[in-house]
């Protein structure tokens, strides 16, 4: 088997430096290299790291200014997961990074439950000999995800430098996320029940702010729940574009977040009593709409709607390498856009 390819980088290690090898190089290694802490931690334990012909394979071992670190740099090592030839819907890609609209039904990423046809079994076949590497295999770099059953966009990136700048973004919160929701009520300021409900509250212009920890449940581990201590901390918020129905049963809203964790939307939402139609997790089942306030076309398309009304429109970022403010949107999948044109019938139309 051909050795896997690498680069030799130097490190001077510099002024003050942190006593900690695993410190001193986060600290020293130049930003070009796009070395993520998480990747200098597998190239000490993997040997990767010496001095003057010593590996250093302790995160701990002892540095001082001066020291002359070679780091060994593999990249574009073959990986198990297998490539698929799967149809993408493309809206952007180049050297660095690629953009797509991912339809509902599709993992992210492999998983025991999901081995194969996935996002990075389709991006593997997509990309191909385009892929230079991420963390010294060749793969694709996920830096956020979706829900299986939640369409709209993702950008994944193709190169370290990538890999790095764009995960950056995210932890910074400074992407721009928007989706498109379908929920239960209508979120509103001037209802009491929200206006008691506790990390709800409401900033200018009717939009609703939703503030609270979250960690797996305790109980069921498949879900997230709210909770007030520990857990890790999220906001999202919230803006009603159309109600449905007199008095109103339903809202399309759009939500957008500040920070990003596991279901998110669909949690928050359900806490402030407003669950996502369709989601099989946290909707708590049909719900019963009234046949005076929207139609039964109406009625039955969302008691039918196979999965949460979730859909990542909107995403914007700047690109790592570049610097290009990019900005994308996807249009409605088509049974979300059939569910809200079933809304739009009148009360009075009995056709199903």
């Amino acid at each position: 088997m051909a050795e896997t390819p690498f680069t030799e980088l130097n490190v001077i290690i510099g002024p003050q430096p942190p006593a900690r090898l695993d410190k001193a190089l986060a600290r020293d290694v130049p930003e070009q290299a796009a070395l993520s802490r998480s990747r200098l931690m597998r190239m000490i334990a993997d040997g990767a790291v010496s001095r003057d012909g010593v590996v250093l394979d302790s995160p701990r071992a002892q540095v001082a200014e001066g020291d002359v670190l070679t780091l060994r740099v593999t990249h574009g090592a073959e990986i198990a997961t297998v490539a698929q030839d799967i149809t993408l819907d493309v809206l952007y890609e180049d050297d660095d990074l690629i953009v797509i609209n991912k339809p509902a039904g599709m993992v992210v990423h492999p998983a025991p439950g999901s081995p194969d046809q996935t996002l990075v079994n389709a991006l593997l076949h997509h990309c191909g000999d385009s892929l230079s590497g991420i963390g010294g295999e060749k793969r694709p770099g996920i830096v956020h995800r979706i829900d299986k059953d939640t369409s709209g966009l993702l950008v994944v990136a193709k190169t370290d430098r990538a890999h790095h700048g764009l995960a950056t973004q995210f932890e910074r919160h400074t992407v721009n996320r928007r989706y498109l929701a379908l929920v239960y009520g209508c979120p509103d300021a001037g209802d009491p029940r929200l206006r008691g409900a506790r990390g709800v509250s409401f900033e200018s212009a009717n939009i609703m702010k939703i503030t609270s920890q979250l960690a797996r449940h305790r109980t069921d581990r498949q879900r997230q729940a709210v909770i007030w201590s520990g857990g890790r901390h999220a906001v999202t918020r919230a803006r009603v574009l159309q109600a449905f129905g007199t008095p109103a049963q339903l809202a399309l809203v759009e939500c957008w977040l500040e920070t990003g964790r596991t279901h998110q939307i669909r949690v928050h939402m359900t806490h402030a009593g407003h669950a996502l139609v369709g989601d099989p997790v946290y909707g708590g089942g049909r719900r019963k709409l009234s046949p005076k306030a929207l139609s039964a076309r109406a009625i039955d398309a969302c008691s039918a709607f196979p999965r949460q009304a979730l859909h990542a429109a909107t995403l914007g970022f700047v690109h790592p390498v570049t610097g290009d403010a990019l900005e994308f949107a996807a249009p409605l999948p088509d049974d979300f856009a059939a569910l809200l044109d079933a809304l739009q019938t009148s009360p009075d139309d009995t056709s199903r």
